[in-house]
């Protein structure tokens, strides 16, 4: 044969070599794991290694005992309180209400006809507060009977405050939000949705005793009673009950609702929103901003709803069709329940699906089998809510965020007999000196192989988030094997667990986009609204065309250069540009007629836009150490010009504009702020025994029995902010965190300056001895100066860090799995003595933060207009405004750190964290800038690392320093013709 033809039937052989592996692996059916672990008890605990306190562990507690079919109305009039608790004889349009005021308790008698289950239903009415959602637990018979039974959430309710209006580039912009107060009802159920029923409680039989704690909000309580477990009906029930019903409506009817005109939302954040995608939202504009659906990225978390008004002109049977889009999720479904009229109507509605597609899908509410679920509706108008749920996903969820709190514990077990770094040439014989771990990893790569299963089951599909559960599984399969494998796999272990917490927060994350709900009669078939490859060419054609007309980076009314108009500069990012621009726009231009640009920039391109005279005349979110500088060469207004400056810094504490001030003139309004708490795990420190350290020395005198079991604390270095990214490497970062030492020097009675300003005090005594202590802790004590404090606390290997108070949010929202089981409080302080000899506490706490500044400018009512800007700006209604919707946008993580005492008191803290927060705020310390401060943390940042890396004499090191301290703050004193000392 001929190379050409031998060379043909090769290549064909190939091909089709190629064509079969590919079928092979498109008819594969998905891989399941049931031979690993069926006829395994997987409900067994391995003693030490189990999770209790939860929903579950409670339920088979009381094993065997009956769901009561018994209601009991509770008489709201006979009670007893702790705290403000009235009984009100007409509340808000209804009589005999029960006032519950924040903090306060209330306990009811309760005679139960029969042992059993009950559910515990209340309608409520939330007054006016901070305008979050109220928060209450539960107690019987004196007791919590299980964790999550601490914090049920009861939301409230938001519609527009208006008409939506259209600014002059045709946009249209979204009303403000307003809260409605009214009465609602609701059942105490789980509030991250893992449990979908109402919560169940036991009650003995004769007299029990319920308490309810009022932990977040006030609240006014209609009606409080125990019901018969809830149980929904099917629809073929449904059907039956409205069988005879009469039935006028007209063949054919449909009736469109938008999704942007819903009528109320659980939050103020579910706003409607602009999409410009695809080409079959309705309705669509290229050219304009068109409010054309709601949902997306705020619309996320269990428990969030939305609800339309729906007018049907006859009594009759309705097919209801929803537009939506998932398209954030792969692998994974965003769930919804299906109110109408304030109740589930059968039970296959508790749970609709919206899987994962890139374009709208058309969804019409039916059963398996595709035929349309028949609703009855009276003539008139109806509510039709969707309420965002976990549905069948939520038992999978629990299931993970009990496996991750079990996997932490065999790590922290492991860690405390081999360290963090085991050395991996030692046979440790794991297997022989913790028997039980290896039984627990034994039982739990068999309960995580069946995760994996029943979440392929359920989506269909092996998405990327649930990979992590089987590449535990595999390993934990393969440390029980090969114990010797822990040791040199103990870090990716320690991963793999970081990986599926982390897991828990992207499945628990159901996101959706409504375009619209049609309404049609029965048996008439919703419009066809389907986009084609022809529809999506010629979509991308215009939005190539209109790109080169339309500046999509405008942001509300624009105005033209103008004498009169304010030029706003952002430094932060678009989201936040974008909201504050609609807030001007809505409210402050509204009301005061003054026009204000806004313009998103990089913090780079400030400086030199003011040399060129073609900067802003306000500046938001620069650094606190920015305004006095730009004041000294000339290019910062003082606001102490301003006869009603004392009024707008009423709102904020000394230390947040402490930063921004010189020589007795103010260069700007704090804007945000921070500063460190301490953080702890409770169940780490029960266990170790240990108490919530005080001071300093309570903090040393435990640190041998922490070090002890191979844990760590963490405290700030100089090697590197502890929050920053570089923390987690093995490297020094060459952002500096000073906090930690700055507040020991506070403590110790020192400060950074003297009260000239032209000298620092690092080296007098108290600077010397909060210097020595500081580095000591490091050197002395072992403390890490390198270190990942999230990912280390949530394994427990960290069981106190101090960090800022921001960190709350990002593990409350990346750390599931330890819920409950952390939390933070006051800094360590230092034992100092009054002149009377009594002692006290010093906690002085470094603060700083971001500020915002107004440009120098000869124009006399330019000024006037950006001071107006200012204060309007720094109202705490305005932050508490722009505050929610930073955090509706970008999630919990996000929460703003407003500088503003008010305002910060009236975000989604919950009153124990506020009080708190707020004694730590109360003796914050900030540290002036004067000229030549630049100097001073760089080279107090080179002192710590000096004494870190090379263990030299520490005294010695921090007069060295501070004498070129010195240097730089007297070279810039005569740079910019100041005084001296000396001279």
């Amino acid at each position: 044969m001929k190379s050409w033809k031998k060379g043909l039937a090769i290549g064909a052989v190939a091909v089709l070599a190629v064509i079969g592996i590919a079928a092979l692996f498109l008819t594969k059916r998905v891989e399941n794991f049931r031979d690993k672990y069926e006829g395994v008890d997987l409900t067994k605990e391995v003693e030490g290694m189990e999770r209790t306190g939860g929903y579950t562990g409670y339920l088979l507690e009381h094993e065997g005992a009956k769901n009561s079919d018994k209601d009991i109305d509770i008489d709201l009039s006979t009670y007893d309180a702790e705290g403000d608790v009235k009984f009100e004889t007409s509340y808000e349009g209804e009589s005999n209400v029960l006032y519950t005021e924040l903090d306060s308790k209330v306990t009811f008698k309760v005679n139960a006809p029969e042992e059993g289950f009950y559910n515990l239903y209340l309608e409520y009415y939330l007054p006016e507060s901070r305008g979050v959602a109220a928060e209450r637990a539960v107690y019987i018979n004196g007791e919590l009977p299980f964790d999550d039974a601490i914090n049920i959430s009861f939301s409230r309710v938001w519609v527009d405050g208006g008409e939506k209006r259209v600014d002059n580039q045709g946009n249209e912009i979204r009303p403000r939000q307003a809260e409605e107060y009214c009465w609602q009802n609701a059942y105490f159920r789980d509030k991250l949705g893992y449990i979908s029923e109402p919560y169940k409680f036991f009650l003995n039989k004769g007299e029990n005793e319920v308490t309810l704690e009022a932990v977040n909000e006030p609240m006014a309580i209609k009606s409080l009673k125990f019901t018969s477990v809830f149980e929904l009906a099917t629809y073929e029930e449904y059907t039956a009950a409205n069988s005879d019903n009469s039935a006028n409506q007209k063949d054919g009817y449909t009736q469109v609702v938008q999704g942007e005109e819903s009528a109320r939302r659980s939050e103020s954040s579910l706003y409607a929103k602009y999409d410009r995608s695809s080409p079959s939202t309705q309705p669509m504009s290229l050219m304009h901003t068109v409010l054309n659906y709601v949902g997306g990225e705020a619309w996320s978390t269990n428990g969030q709803w939305i609800e339309w008004d729906v007018t049907v002109e006859e009594d009759g049977f309705y097919n209801l069709t929803v537009k939506g889009r998932q398209n954030y999720s792969r692998g994974n479904v965003s769930n919804r329940t299906l109110y109408i009229d304030g109740e589930i109507p059968f039970k296959e509605v508790e749970e609709i699906s919206f899987p994962y597609a890139n374009n709208w899908d058309l969804i019409t509410l039916s059963d398996e089998n595709g035929n349309p679920y028949n609703f009855y509706l009276t003539k008139g108008t109806h509510t039709i809510r969707l309420e965002a749920s976990l549905g069948g996903l939520g038992t999978i969820l629990e299931e993970i965020e009990d496996s991750t709190y079990r996997l932490n514990q065999m790590y922290r077990k492991i860690l405390v007999y081999t360290g963090a770094s085991p050395d991996q040439y030692r046979d440790y014989h794991i297997e022989t000196t913790y028997p039980e771990v290896m039984e627990a990893m034994d039982l739990e790569s068999k309960r995580l192989y069946k995760i994996v299963d029943d979440m392929v089951d359920y989506s269909g599909q092996k998405g990327d988030s649930i990979a992590t559960a089987q590449t535990l599984a595999q390993q934990l399969e393969r440390f029980c094997k090969q114990p010797n494998k822990i040791t040199t796999e103990f870090g990716t272990f320690k991963d793999n667990i970081t990986a599926l917490g982390t897991s828990t927060l992207n499945l628990s994350m159901t996101k959706l986009d409504i375009d619209y709900i049609e309404v049609t009669a029965a048996g008439t078939a919703p419009k066809k609204d389907t986009e084609s490859a022809l529809d999506k060419i010629g979509h991308e054609i215009k939005s190539f065309i209109a790109s080169f007309l339309v500046d999509y980076n405008a942001v509300g009314d624009v105005y033209g250069d103008d004498e009169d108009v304010v030029k706003v500069w952002v430094l932060t990012g678009r989201d936040q540009g974008t909201i504050l621009k609609s807030m001007i726009d809505e409210d402050f231009t509204t009301n005061t007629g003054i026009k204000v640009n806004v313009e998103i920039v990089d913090a780079g391109a400030l400086q030199s836009a003011v040399i060129a005279g073609r900067g802003p005349n306000v500046v938001l979110s620069i650094g606190a150490d920015q305004p006095v500088n730009y004041a000294l060469r000339g290019s910062a207004e003082d606001i102490t010009q301003f006869p009603d400056y004392q009024e707008v810094l009423a709102n904020y504490s000394e230390s947040s504009y402490e930063q921004i001030s010189l020589d007795g003139h103010i260069y700007g309004v704090p804007e945000t702020q921070t500063f460190n708490v301490m953080f702890y795990r409770k169940d780490v420190m029960e266990e170790l025994g240990l108490k919530i350290p005080d001071t300093w020395d309570e903090l040393i005198a435990e640190m041998p029995t922490i070090q002890g079991k191979n844990l760590s604390v963490g405290i700030p270095s100089a090697a590197g902010s502890s929050s920053s990214a570089q923390a987690s490497t093995s490297i020094m970062s060459a952002s500096a965190d000073l906090s930690m030492y700055f507040s020991l020097l506070f403590q110790y009675g020192g400060d950074v300056y003297n009260e000239a300003g032209n000298k620092t005090t690092v080296d007098t005594e108290a600077g010397i001895r909060a210097f020595e202590d500081y580095v000591r802790y490091f050197n002395d004590y072992g403390i890490p100066t390198v270190y990942d404090f999230v990912s280390q606390f949530r394994s427990g290997e960290m069981p106190i860090g101090i960090a800022p108070y921001s960190t709350y949010n990002t593990l409350m929202v990346s750390a599931p799995e330890i819920r409950g089981l952390w939390d933070f409080t006051l800094i360590p302080g230092t034992v100092r003595t009054n002149e009377d000899g009594t002692t006290y506490i010093d906690r002085s706490d470094f603060i700083s933060g971001a500020a915002t500044m107004m440009i120098k400018t000869e124009d006399e009512q330019l000024r006037q207009n950006s001071w107006e800007f200012m204060k309007w700006w720094a109202k705490p209604e305005t932050q508490v405004t722009f505050g929610r919707e930073i955090e509706a946008l970008l999630g919990a993580s996000a929460r703003y750190a407003t500088a503003n005492r008010v305002a910060f008191s009236n975000l989604s803290w919950s009153s124990d964290d506020i009080e708190v927060l707020n004694a730590q705020w109360d003796q914050t310390v900030g540290i002036r800038e004067v000229p030549g401060g630049y100097y001073t943390g760089r080279h107090l940042s080179n002192a710590i690392r000096k004494v870190f890396n090379e263990k030299v004499d520490s005294r010695e090191t921090i007069i060295d320093y501070s004498i070129k301290i010195d240097d730089e703050l007297t070279k810039k004193r005569k740079e910019f013709g100041l005084p001296v000392y000396g001279e």
